[in-house]
């Protein structure tokens, strides 16, 4: 069963910034800097149902999913308990990382973010994922979220 996230929000409790909700050009919503953010600082934690890997492989499907695999048995399901990372969407040109710290699964901004600017990360999924196109319009625009 996929679920779509309906009313997408901001939780405070993961959110280091002030961070807003609201219509993307890239992909349905995104994640939009509410104020300044300085380079290499913790933007967001991705938080969301823990679940094995067995089971995100059969909730992978559908048009919309909020999966992202912590490790090679875990993935959190953003759709139930998402802190609101799971809205930000995916860039060939990103302002944000992702690093995973002792399971935690943590956005941190690449460079300086001013107040307005869409939140991106990029995606990098896996060969296998099948085809993903992009839609980010970066100029250096790859046309997939498959990593190379």
């Amino acid at each position: 069963m996929v679920r779509l996230v309906r009313s997408p929000r901001i939780d405070p409790r993961h959110a280091c910034f002030k961070l807003l909700i609201r219509p993307s050009k890239i992909h349905r919503f995104g994640v939009y800097a509410g104020e300044p953010i300085p380079a290499n600082r913790k933007v967001i934690e991705y938080t969301g149902q823990r679940i094995s890997n067995r089971e995100a492989n059969r909730r992978d499907w559908g048009k919309y999913t909020y999966l992202f695999e912590l490790d090679r048995y875990w993935t959190l399901d953003g759709s139930i308990g998402g802190s609101g990372a799971e809205i930000i969407n995916h860039s060939c040109d990103p302002n944000l990382i992702t690093r995973v710290m002792k399971g935690h699964i943590l956005y941190m901004s690449l460079r300086r973010i001013k107040p307005g600017e869409e939140l991106t990360v990029n995606y990098n999924f896996a060969k296998d994922v099948g085809e993903s196109p992009c839609c980010c319009g970066a100029k250096n625009c790859r046309g997939t979220m498959v990593r190379e």
